[in-house]
């Protein structure tokens, strides 16, 4: 009864009712009525969209009240002490190392600026996942760094909340939670129906309903609290889940609820059925397959059940392996299917379901703040954790998911304390690491490497979606996320089951990607799934190693790290079983992945560095070392084979994975691992066994032979050297390096940054980037460590970022210092971390620079040889590689073959060779005793050599080796060879392999080789460590191809005599390399100081060498005397064989070339001087030089140009015109100056703004508007000029070519279709020499250079006779040009001109299209042009000089074309305004002008344009003493105007002073000239009728505190009349090529006044200067001046105060600027970035911003286009005639848009360390450069944006 009434009522009433009702004591009716009322408003079979529920059950929380006013009242018993902001992708946060524990920490801005973090190490980021605020939450994040609301703990002293404020809430809420929920169980689909599941509209519906949840849970800490009691009470969730049994629909409901309950465990019901007969020994146990995931049933096996215990238990291939789960995850919830105990366990269910839809998840993590529920939800999150990544993998968006579930999980598993908790109560690393396995087990294959018919060993196939996109993302982000906490990562470790389980999920890593060489064809499909293999191994299986690992520092972890290398081993063991390894890799295979041997050898590295354990203790036998060693040993040849191009058919992508393997990001995962692995076996297996392993893998044992030729089963000979010299830099790598022998963290991080800028400077963030992060943290966090930008500021020195104008923009570089490149310099270290091959010889080049510029050696340096840091006792053992004789018998061969000049040796060979004895020379082995190696007379050296240490084995001579050659070997003797002697000595050496006769009692040879060598080391050990071993050697003979002693026949036995030893070699070689016969005399050795052998070239290094062996044994130094005593000549090598007869021609021809080269250019660079010095000389001809000729020669002397297309050179003619190559663009640089000299703020509050009515521009449109209101129109278009915006600028690059070469360059141009950054079609071209962009050709009048000798006389005729000369020539019309060629070319350019700028920026005019409108346009082009090299003059004339500008300038040539264009206007006489300059005319009769407007008075006009005008209208070419009057006449105008300007500016009172003083001077005899007198007259006259005085009597007081001085009236006039003086004489220098003289500023009025004439005295001292002096009347001054006045009081329409404003003229403005912005970026970026834009109201994706006007514009954005015409681009229109520079907010670059082209330009916003950051990636605080800003200035005023920057590109009005 009461539900159906109380809708009627009104909702306040009735809620206000209820409540009263609710908080008596017996409350009973008011809960039926409630219950009655929600069931019927909050019915779910009602559309979802309906709002009408929202709106009841807002007001029934509210009880009665307003819901606003209840927010209100809530939040202020809020007391939560944590900031708690959840944020989604792309907002912008902040990081603090600082002050984070953890390193997810981040801040929302508020909380960052709120609190204290200077000189922090902070850096902002774009959210990628969303996140959360975590200011206040001490768990992850220190106290310090809170923000000031967060600090206070505000909780405290909140005032605990009212019962009945709530009250309602908690009745209401269960029901709507229950109600969303219902929605969500009806709108579910399962996603296998054919139909496509729509979840997302089922979302939008529920859309209001989140957001009201939402905006609950931002009402702070008391409503959570309700909400949390709410979603986790059991009771509730029992009574209203069901629904009544009644409610047919909420039955429904619950059962599609059940439904999709069943399917959310691992393991699907029909599954468990099927699997209970299969794993029916193992019990509840066993796990489901891989199968179970994919959905489909397991295949049963018989002899899946007696296997299980085997991980490895033989499998059909069809099969996929099953995974045991660990005994300990007894936890059935793992494999179940979940059950719900209350709402939020459901609402997360279907929160998974919906895979994460934003808004759930938002209001999810809205509610983290509250504690209880924080804990309650991790537990649920964790209890859904499998189902979560069963869903991610079915997912088609599983991106958007992933970067979803991230966002949840990182909240939770950051915080230590939860972590720690849930791993305890909930079991999280079983379930981690079982749903790991789960989704690898989907994508393994069959592993194909070794063997790969019976190999069962199984590995992920990468090129699966999973591995492919990453799916396994979040999961492993978790997995590492919660290993950094030590308490989970100690539990980790200590369970055993759980390594063991890790371990097999790692080796399902171990060989994956398998690469197989092609020998035949090229690959066809080059597969890119190295990049997931690559991405894997790191992100799977070495991030967690190294989280495990930095819990394993200390020597209480002992245990941890001996558990794990146990485990290693193990797993190891079971994969050598599994691919059937025994003792030979398979030939041509590679995978660069094998996690299980890095994992061993990080842990233990990290074991005996850190932990103190014994090395021994952890190693295994030898012959498990043996084969340990084999892979490693495999990549590291294959790296070299891939360097040598034998991998080429495999394509590209081979050459990717080589390079990654060594990159900064994976080099410490990968590369630094399987050195250190191989330097610990290594150390512990015979060495001989070890070097003859590597030479055999390298596959160069048949190169080493003391024969000249040879012949090479494996390797074709371009290749021999290559590999050589890999095996031997691979040697040598292995020998010095000590990153995991001993170095300590800050000579690691040390030895990184020396090798990174060896290679290139480098900037800070690439630095910080290409130095490995693991072994060594950069952010220096560990304590006692050194930090990175310590160790920086000790090894770089800091090169602030160069600009040139026109040069690129440099970023801030660090360089090493000097003494890095002396002392520290490491090539191997180089090497070793060089992901190009180009880099190490940028290395070299950059060493052998410094060398040469400090002076310490010029010639060609070899790499330095650098001491070592001292190895860890506990590698000792690795010394011994350096001294054992199978190396030192390759040390000889090399040596002897490089002496000899063999094939294939190369200066790398030796100088590694030399390198190699260097390190034996400096690490001696302790102990010479040799009982612990009695010597069996078996050992086969014994013939080569006596013992095994070096020194003792340098000296030793080898007489007579036996080698085994092809019979065409010239060794081969045609007679019968010498029986063998039988002594010790005569040792042979088949051509396979080193061999010795090494049973002296046996009379032939034996054949040894270093294969063969190595199998009997090899057979040694294993009988040695287990004797039934022995059946398992078979030698394989396919794999060795080893070659019996029965030889094939082409091989014949020959004993070569040598007689050499190491030690004579050497000296040989030194002798070879300085080309001197007895480079070392005897003496040599008594000066022994090795500090200067440190820096050279080879023959510095065989120095070294002799000089250290010989300050280590006596011995040696004998021998050395020895030796150089009897300094023999060396055998004479074989020089005229073909091959170097061939290098010598190519050399000679090479440098032929380069010569004949040198000889082009500098002819080329001559001719064009030659030329520049023509073609820039066209405008000023050498006048005297045309005096002294007879004025009949004058005429004959024209101007040639030089074509640069046809490089013809001639003048330019009607017929055939030549033109100058120009760039038309439009410009409104002009029209955006100001008249203060500061630049314009850019606004970066709400408070400040930007006026532009102060700008040129509009000063000059209003004054326009104004006229035409009551002037006669075509008189106001002669009166001004435009062009200030959207003015035509012309520049040219000086170069000229014949118009007809252009037209058929053009069509070339458009033929090519390369694509050009310029548009053709639009006239768009490059200069053919020059290559500066351009747009059109102006052509050049032909005429004689000279004529203006003839013109510049200078003349003695009086004013008047000129002044009537000048009217004359108006009078006359000029010769109409006739119609040629260069006439129609002069149109062309006119019809360019007008077609650059807009129609907007030409009619001005009442009528477009007048001829008034196009004569107003052209002479303002005129205008603008110079103005505008005014403005690149600096503003003013002081500088004088043909500046750079003016050489290129073609004013000349514009003038000429405009000229001829305004010949076709005459100039009414009638109007004329030289009449009005130089006559007093009569009075008119009045009554003729009543029906037309009056013109516009003289003192209005624009003096300037009446000069240009003049010029332009008269006969040209114009006689200098004309223009010189022109300029006389219109001076007394602009001198007037000035006055009468003045006049206004005084007091009434000093106007009446000066006015009675001027009466007094008038009758001096030459007033005309006195300032005074004219002032009094000017301001008599303009008092009369409507006077102009009358305005602003009263602001005039106001301002003129100060009383005007002579001075200041002198200085006032001169400011008044410079500009037209400037540019008076800027255009007298271009017509005439009068050279503008230099001064300085206070003299720059009279030197222009004299350069124009205006003066005949000479200059008079600048204190006296009167501006009056210079004053030239045609006619009486005063009668002139009288009627000028008469024209502005005799106007009747107009208002007075209007009249002043024409009569004031501002011609003053200042240099025109860029915006000004602050120094800081992020006060830019805070503002602009959350800044909605002005025309659609939202916040731009791209905001970007004007840096001419302060617009703001969103970049791209589609809500602002008009037209198809992006914002930007509008703007650029509007505001810079098509030139616009844009600062992007998001990305701090600036781009600029030029006409339909746009470039980025760079950022003038750097780092601390001088770089930019473009897109804000690195997020760190950036700084205003003033050097790049005022670059970018410079270029704009200058117009040179096309010039400077190269990569343009056409933007489609997309921007």
């Amino acid at each position: 009864m009461m539900a159906a009434s109380l809708p009627r009522r009104d909702k306040k009433a009735t809620a206000g009712h209820l409540k009263a009702d609710l908080n008596r004591a017996d409350n009973s009716s008011g809960v039926r009525q409630l219950q009655e009322l929600l069931d019927s408003v909050l019915n779910p079979e009602k559309p979802a969209a309906d709002t009408e529920a929202l709106d009841w059950c807002k007001c029934l929380i509210a009880g009665g009240e307003g819901f606003d006013e209840f927010c209100k009242t809530v939040r202020s018993y809020d007391n939560a002490t944590l900031c708690g902001l959840v944020w989604t992708a792309n907002f912008v946060a902040y990081r603090c190392r600082t002050c984070g524990i953890s390193p997810c920490m981040s801040l929302c801005a508020e909380c960052f600026n709120n609190g204290d973090h200077t000189g922090h190490d902070f850096n902002m980021f774009r959210s990628q996942a969303g996140g959360a605020c975590d200011c206040g939450d001490a768990n992850v994040m220190r106290e310090s760094g809170f923000c000031r609301l967060h600090r206070l703990r505000t909780g405290e002293n909140v005032p605990s909340i009212p019962r009945d404020l709530l009250l309602m809430s908690e009745m209401v809420l269960p029901h709507f939670i229950l109600c969303i929920i219902q929605y969500l169980r009806d709108g579910y689909i399962e996603p296998d129906t054919s139909t496509e599941r729509d979840l997302q509209k089922v979302l939008q519906q529920l859309e209001p309903q989140i957001s009201f949840l939402e905006e609950l849970t931002k009402m702070g800490g008391a409503m959570r609290t309700v909400l949390t009691k709410i979603l986790t009470n059991q009771q509730t969730f029992k009574e209203l889940s069901m629904g009544q049994e009644e409610n047919l629909y909420a039955q429904k409901n619950y059962d599609k609820y059940l439904s999709a309950l069943q399917n959310s465990g691992l393991v699907s019901l029909e599954d468990k059925a099927q699997g209970a007969t299969a794993d029916a020994p193992v019990g509840a146990e066993g796990g489901a397959g891989a199968m179970v995931l994919l959905g489909t049933p397991a295949p049963e096996s018989p002899d899946e059940s007696s296997k299980e215990e085997d991980q490895d238990a033989g499998q059909s291939v069809g099969q996929r392996k099953r995974v045991k789960l660990s005994s300990s995850t007894k936890d059935p919830c793992i494999i179940e299917s979940l059950k719900h105990k209350c709402f939020l366990e459901e609402l997360l269910f279907w929160t998974i379901k919906y895979e994460f839809p934003q808004k759930l998840v938002t209001f999810l993590l809205n509610m983290l703040p509250d504690q209880d529920y924080k804990i309650t939800f991790t537990k649920t999150f964790v209890q859904h954790y499998a189902f979560i990544m069963k869903t991610l993998m079915k997912s088609h968006e599983s991106d958007t998911m992933s970067n979803r579930i991230v966002h949840i999980s990182v909240q939770l598993f950051s915080n230590e304390e939860l972590a720690r908790h849930v791993t305890e109560e909930c079991q999280l690393l079983d379930i981690m690491v079982t749903v790991l396995l789960y989704m690898m087990e989907s994508c393994l294959i069959k592993s194909e490497l070794q063997d790969e018919e019976n190999s069962r060993h199984v590995v992920v196939n990468c090129s699966e979606a999973l591995l492919k996109n990453n799916t396994y993302w979040p999961l492993v982000s978790d997995f590492i996320n919660i290993l950094s906490h030590q308490s989970v990562a100690k539990k980790f470790l200590e369970d055993h089951s759980l390594l063991m389980l890790w371990m097999s999920f790692v080796s399902f890593f171990q060989g994956m990607n398998l690469n197989k060489r092609e020998l035949n064809e090229h690959v066809e499909f080059e597969s890119q799934t190295y990049y997931a293999a690559f991405a894997a191994e790191l992100e799977a299986c070495a991030q967690p190693m190294w989280g495990l690992l930095t819990h394993c520092k200390v020597k209480e972890t002992q245990e941890y790290s001996k558990t794990v290398v146990r485990y290693c081993l193990e797993t190891l063991q079971i994969w050598f079983d599994a691919i059937g390894f025994i003792d030979e890799p398979a030939p041509n295979q590679v995978t660069f992945h094998l996690p299980l041997h890095r994992y061993y050898a990080m842990f233990l590295s990290k074991a005996v560095k850190c932990q103190g354990l014994d090395l021994d203790s952890l190693l295994p036998d030898q012959e498990m070392l043996m084969k340990i060693m084999v892979h490693p040993l495999q990549i590291q040849a294959s790296l070299s084979e891939i360097h040598s191009n034998m991998w080429v058919r495999n394509g590209l992508q081979i050459k990717g994975q080589a390079m990654t393997y060594v990159q900064s990001h994976f080099c410490n995962s990968m590369i630094d691992p399987d050195i250190y692995l191989l330097q610990v076996c290594a150390s512990r297996l015979d060495p001989d066994y070890f070097i003859s392993s590597v030479f055999e893998r390298f596959k160069v044992v048949d190169l080493l032979t003391m024969a000249s030729q040879h012949q090479n089963a494996v390797l074709d000979s371009e290749q021999e050297r290559p590999m050589l010299e890999g095996a031997l830099t691979f040697l040598v790598m292995l020998t010095s390096l000590r990153v995991h022998l001993g170095m300590t963290d800050d000579e690691i991080l040390r030895g990184e940054m020396v090798s990174q800028l060896c290679m290139n400077d480098r900037t800070h963030s690439a630095l910080l980037d290409l130095i490995p992060e693991n072994p060594n943290p950069k952010s220096g966090i560990v304590p006692g460590s050194c930090s990175f930008e310590e160790m920086l500021s000790a090894v770089a020195d800091f090169k602030a970022p160069v600009f040139e104008p026109g040069g690129s923009m440099q970023q801030g570089m660090y360089t090493p210092k000097a003494e890095v490149w002396e002392k520290e310099f490491d090539p191997i270290m180089v090497v070793l971390r060089t992901v190009y091959r180009r880099d190490v010889q940028s290395a070299m080049d950059r060493y052998s620079a410094f060398l040469k510029q400090s002076g310490i050696h010029t010639g060609n340096p070899w790499p330095p040889y650098k001491e070592r840091t001292a190895l860890h006792p506990c590698y000792k053992g690795l010394i011994k590689l350096l001294h054992c004789k199978t190396l030192h018998i390759v040390i000889f061969t090399l040596l002897y073959k490089i002496w000899m000049d063999h094939p294939n040796m190369s200066e790398h060979v030796l100088c590694m060779v030399l390198y190699l004895i260097e390190l034996g020379l400096d690490n001696q082995v302790q102990d010479n005793k040799e009982d612990e190696e009695p010597c069996i007379e078996e050992h086969c050296h014994d013939s080569w050599f006596p013992g095994t240490n070096l020194l003792s084995n340098l000296h030793h001579v080898i007489n007579f080796v036996r080698v085994r050659v092809p019979e065409t070997a010239p060794e081969v003797k045609r007679e019968a060879p010498p029986s063998t002697s039988t002594e010790a000595s005569s040792y042979g050496q088949n051509s396979r392999r080193l061999t010795g006769n090494w049973r002296e009692n046996l009379r032939e040879a034996q054949v040894f080789s270093l294969v063969a060598e190595r199998r009997r080391k090899f057979q040694e050990i294993i009988n040695r460590s287990n004797t039934e071993a022995a059946q398992v050697v078979r030698p394989k003979s396919t794999s060795t191809r080893w070659v019996p002693p029965g030889t094939p026949p082409q091989l014949v036995t020959e004993i070569l005599e040598i007689r050499e030893s190491m030690l004579s070699l050497l000296i040989k070689l030194h002798q070879k390399l300085s080309s001197k016969q007895n480079s070392l005399s005897a003496s040599w050795l008594e000066d022994t100081d090795t500090s200067r052998h440190a820096h050279g070239d080879g023959i510095t290094a065989i120095e070294r060498i002799l000089t250290k062996a010989a300050t280590r044994s006596c011995q040696i130094k004998r021998s050395i005397q020895d030796i150089c005593g009897k300094v023999c000549p060396p055998v004479p090598p074989k020089k005229n064989s073909p091959a170097d007869k061939k290098t010598m021609d190519k050399e000679e021809r090479r440098q032929r070339a380069r010569e004949r080269q040198q000889k082009l250019l500098a002819e080329f660079a001559s001719r064009q001087k030659s030329f520049m010095e023509t073609a820039m000389d066209v405008e000023s001809p050498d006048t005297e030089a045309a005096m002294d000729l007879g004025a009949s020669e004058v005429m004959e002397s024209e101007v040639l140009y030089d074509c640069v297309i046809c490089g013809q050179s001639g003048p330019s003619t009607e017929d055939r015109p030549t033109g100058l190559v120009v760039l038309l663009q439009a410009s409104s640089v002009l029209g955006h100056r100001c008249q203060s000299k500061e630049a314009k703020k850019l606004p970066t509050s709400d408070e400040e703004h930007i006026y532009a009515a102060d700008t040129c521009g509009v000063a000059h449109d209003v004054r326009l508007t104004l006229m035409q209101r009551f002037f006669k129109d075509s008189s106001c278009l002669q009166s001004v000029s435009i062009g200030w915006d959207g003015g035509v600028y012309v520049q040219t690059c000086g170069h000229t070519l014949h118009i007809d070469c252009h037209k058929s360059y053009m069509e070339s141009l458009r033929n090519d279709q390369v694509l050009q950054g310029f548009s053709v079609d639009k006239g768009e071209f490059t200069c053919p020499l020059c290559r500066q962009f351009a747009n059109s050709v102006l052509p050049c009048r032909p005429g004689r250079g000279s004529e203006a000798g003839a013109w510049h006389t200078p003349t003695s005729k009086k004013t008047f006779v000129l002044v009537k000369e000048v009217e004359d020539l108006q009078e006359k019309l000029g010769p109409f040009p006739t119609e040629s060629n260069l006439s129609k070319e002069m149109e062309l350019v006119i019809k360019d001109v007008k077609n650059t700028t807009q129609k907007k920026y030409m009619d001005y005019g009442k009528n477009p299209g007048s001829p008034d409108n196009d004569f107003l346009f052209m002479y303002s082009v005129a205008r603008t042009n110079l103005e505008l090299e005014l403005v690149h003059r600096g503003g003013n004339l002081c500088s004088g000089g043909a500046s750079a500008s003016a050489k290129r300038s073609c004013l000349n040539q514009l003038f000429h074309v405009l000229a001829m264009h305004m010949r076709l206007y005459s100039i009414d006489s009638a109007y004329n305004p030289w009449t009005k300059l130089t006559q007093v005319t009569q009075d008119r009769e009045a009554d003729g002008f009543d029906e037309e407007r009056p013109e516009v008075p003289m003192l209005f006009r624009d003096v300037l344009s009446l000069l240009i005008i003049f010029v332009l209208t008269m006969p040209q070419p114009l006689r200098k003493e004309h223009f010189s009057c022109v300029v006389k006449m219109l001076y007394n105008l602009q001198f007037t105007q000035a006055v009468a300007a003045l006049s206004t500016k005084f007091s009434p009172e000093e106007r009446q002073a000066w006015r009675a003083s001027g009466a007094l001077k008038k009758n001096l005899e030459n007033a005309d000239s006195s300032c005074e007198a004219l002032l009094g007259h000017v301001i008599a006259e303009l008092s009369k009728d409507k006077s102009v005085y009358e305005v602003n009597a009263e602001e005039a007081l106001m301002l003129s505190s100060s009383v005007w001085s002579p001075q200041s009236i002198e200085f006032s006039l001169q400011q008044f009349c410079l500009p037209f003086l400037r540019l008076s004489c800027l255009l007298q220098h271009h017509l005439y090529g009068d050279d503008l003289t230099g001064c300085p500023e206070e003299e720059e009025f009279m030197s222009l006044a004299v350069c124009l004439g205006l003066s005949p005295s000479a200059p008079q001292p600048p204190n006296v200067v009167h501006s009056a002096s210079y004053l030239n009347w045609a006619v009486g001054a005063f009668d002139l001046v009288t009627q000028w006045c008469a024209e502005v009081t005799g106007l009747s329409q107009m208002q007075a105060d209007q009249s002043l404003a024409l009569l004031v003229q501002e011609p003053q403005w200042t240099a025109p600027r860029l915006l000004q912005l602050p120094d800081n970026y992020n006060i830019i970026f805070q503002y602009y970035h959350r800044k909605a834009c002005s025309a659609c109201k939202k916040v731009p994706k791209d905001p970007a911003l004007c840096l001419v006007c302060g617009a703001f514009v969103c970049l791209k954005g589609v809500c602002c286009k008009q037209q198809g015409v992006c914002e930007c681009v509008l703007h650029s229109q509007h505001c810079g005639a098509a030139t616009g520079i844009f600062l992007l907010i998001n990305a701090s670059v600036i781009i600029i848009i030029r006409g339909h082209r746009f470039c980025l330009w760079g950022s003038v916003y750097l780092d601390a360390h001088g770089e930019e950051d473009r897109d804000l990636r690195r997020g760190k605080p950036l700084f205003l450069c003033e050097e790049r800003y005022r670059v970018l200035e410079q270029q704009w005023g200058s117009h040179t944006f096309d010039h400077i920057n190269k990569r343009w590109g056409p933007h489609y009005n997309g921007l």
